[in-house]
């Protein structure tokens, strides 16, 4: 009868490590909610579509139960135009903004940016938002776009914009409660208040009541860009 050979013991395979998921280092809040929306685009997610300009003043003044004759009636803007804006095919310009905000008892800036609540806002360079695209009619006729410097400051009082004015032949005089304050980075721009008209070149810079009756638009057959504070006051 043959002897069994003893067996060696076997070596116990070494458990690998179960790794938990990784965690996310710490970021910026902000970053964090800027890129939100293009890491669920990367992963094949529907990113988070936020309103628009126009979807936020509509449902302002629906809360408030008025109709889109209320409101022209209280702006003076044509029920048209603002059929256009809460539509998305035009942008009101800021002077037109500040008053449907004061008709509708809302500060301008929850249009631009909805009910932000960060207490201080940082706008890099390359991630600056615009307001909104307009449509190529509405580019002709008002001649300038807009861009928010601080879309997303809590309870601001002022409204920061770094404006660029394209020449055009359009030009309404614009009056709604507040002041403005307008800086020239680049080009000319005339401005008239009440009559009296300036114009500023590059460095110049201009501080009156928006209440009075005023037009500001590009000088000359250059764009232009400038840096404009608009204070509406209280809602």
């Amino acid at each position: 009868m043959e002897r069994s050979k003893p067996t060696k013991p076997r070596k116990k395979a070494a458990r690998k490590k179960k790794e938990g998921p990784r965690r996310k280092a710490a970021g910026d809040f902000i970053t964090d909610s800027i890129d939100a929306s293009r890491a669920g685009a990367a992963r094949g997610k529907a990113p988070v579509k936020t309103p628009s300009l126009g979807e936020r003043i509509r449902e302002a003044r629906e809360m408030r139960e008025l109709t889109l004759e209320d409101l022209s009636s209280r702006t003076g803007i044509s029920v048209e135009m603002l059929e256009r804006i809460e539509a998305g095919k035009a942008t009101p310009p800021l002077g037109a903004l500040v008053r449907v905000g004061k008709a509708l008892e809302t500060q301008m800036g929850y249009f631009i940016s909805g009910a932000a609540d960060q207490s201080m806002c940082v706008v890099r360079a390359e991630s600056r938002p615009k307001v909104a695209r307009r449509t190529q009619k509405a580019a002709e006729q008002y001649g300038y776009v807009y861009e928010s410097l601080a879309p997303e400051k809590a309870n601001r009082l002022m409204e920061p914009f770094l404006v660029t004015m394209n020449p055009t032949e359009f030009g309404e005089m614009s009056s709604h409660d507040g002041q403005e304050f307008i800086f020239v980075l680049e080009g000319e721009i005339s401005v008239e208040v009440e009559g009296e008209a300036e114009v500023l070149r590059a460095g110049d810079s201009v501080y009156y009541d928006s209440s009075h009756p005023h037009l500001v638009k590009c000088h000359g057959k250059k764009s232009a860009k400038i840096l404009a504070m608009i204070y509406a006051g209280d809602k």
